[in-house]
Parts: structure tokens; sequence; C-alpha cells
């Protein structure tokens, strides 16, 4: 009867337990922000492309960073991941679910505040300035609890003395792609995300980049996940390859890993 319990418990218990398995198919799994959803998603078909004699897929999922890190952490099949901050990199480390040695500062870039197309407004980057009378409807960026572009956010509009005056108009979406979306369809008259995003987008107008000065260093970094398939290890390098840094600066990422 004992044994039988024990055998019960340790059944629940690895049903419990999040794991990292392995996969029948021998795709590279990539785990990625949403501001990287066009730049990764033409590096991986061109590793496909130049890699045909192995066969290799890139199977691609675009989030939020915070997303994307609790889905690895609860056992979802990735082998790389790649967040728009070090705090969600930092959070899979702590977890122990990055390998050690594996992480690198990929990427860097810009926060800027973006209006829809035609509808742009002045703005000084400075204390002082009345924001919140600027323009008239909601602000859409991140997450400001979660989601990177919304924690940058945040911090640029506390050094600048604006996030009192703006937090009543503040709309935080579930990663950078949505804010982009909603000021596009008018939805927001601001929105703040990445340089790279706006670039994208003839429907919005980029008003003003944000003084680096007023938030945390905005970094990309690159880990491969703990259990991740032998195959992965090459798109990992490619990443840091010249023909990737070539892809990352066409889109207009400041490339950081040399």
């Amino acid at each position: 009867m004992i044994k039988q319990l024990a055998v019960l418990v340790s059944l629940c218990v690895s049903a419990w337990m999040p794991m990292r398995v392995a996969y029948a198919d021998d795709s590279i799994k990539v785990f990625a922000a949403a501001s990287l959803t066009n730049v990764i998603s033409q590096i991986a078909k061109q590793y496909e492309q130049e890699n045909t004699a192995n066969q290799t897929e890139i199977r691609t999922s675009f989030a939020a960073s915070s997303a994307l890190a609790k889905q690895i952490e609860k056992g979802a099949p990735a082998d790389i991941f790649i967040s728009a901050d070090t705090q969600w990199m930092q959070y899979l480390q702590n977890k122990k679910l990055i390998q050690a040695n594996t992480q690198v500062n990929l990427l860097g870039n810009q926060l800027v505040l973006i209006a829809p197309a035609g509808k742009r407004f002045k703005v000084n980057m400075e204390k002082g300035f009345d924001i919140a009378a600027a323009f008239s409807g909601k602000l859409c960026t991140g997450d400001p609890a979660a989601v990177p572009v919304g924690i940058y956010a945040k911090q640029s509009l506390t050094a600048l003395n604006w996030w009192s005056s703006l937090a009543p108009k503040l709309v935080g979406t579930q990663d950078v792609r949505s804010a982009l979306v909603l000021v596009e369809r008018g939805e927001c008259d601001a929105g703040i995300v990445y340089e790279t995003d706006a670039n994208i987008s003839d429907k919005v107008e980029i008003v003003a980049k944000f003084p680096e000065s007023s938030h945390e260093p905005i970094v990309y970094p690159l880990g491969l996940v703990v259990g991740a398939g032998s195959n992965a290890v090459g798109f990992y390098r490619y990443l840091s390859s010249p023909q990737a840094h070539a892809v990352f600066t066409k889109y207009g990422f400041t490339v950081l890993a040399k």
C-alpha cells in the first residue's frame, strides 16, 4: 500500500512540476520579443535557405518578453529566448532555465513617442512641458507592470515628471505591437514604442525620441534554453554573425554583440 502511494505521489509531483522535455521534431523553436517579429522572421528564413542540406526548420513565437518567459517557465518547448530587456532573461536564469554562459547582449533600440500619421503634435522632451495638454486622447504602450516597453516608458515618463499627468490617459497593452496597432487605428492619439516598430509602419509617425538618460538601456539579451536541441546552437551562433547583423541594422537595431 505504501509503495503504491509513493508511486502515486511521484506521478502527481511529476505532473505538477514544469519540465524541459525532448520533442520528436528537429525544428528550432525561437521565443522572441514582439518587437523582433519582422527581423527574426527574415533572419530565420535566410538561415533556412542557407542550410537547405540540413532541412532546418525554425519555428518562431512572438509576444511580450514577460509572457514568453512565463511560458518557458511552465515547460513550453523553446530552444532560444530573446528578451526585450535583461529583467526577464534574468528571471529565467534565476529559475535555472537558461544554459550557463550562453547569454549575449545582442541588440539595442530607442524609445519613441508616436502619433497616427498626419496627427503629430508639438512636444518638448523636458521637465515642465505640459504633455497631458499636448494631445486629447489616450496614450498606448505596453503594460508598465510587466511588458518591457511599458517598463521603459514608465521610467522615462517618471524621469520627465510626466507620469502623474499621463497615468489616467494610459492604456497598457499585452505587447509593443498591440500598442502600435492601436495608434495606427487612431484608437490612441499617442503611443510609446520602440523606434524599430515605428519604422515598419506608414500609419504612424515619430513625434520625438525619449532621452536615453531617461530610462535604463534598452538591451535585447539572447540565450539558449535548458534542454535546447543540439541543432539550435547553429542558429544561436548565426544570430551573432555578420549576415544576421546586416539584417538587424537594416531594421534599425543597434548591434551590441560583436
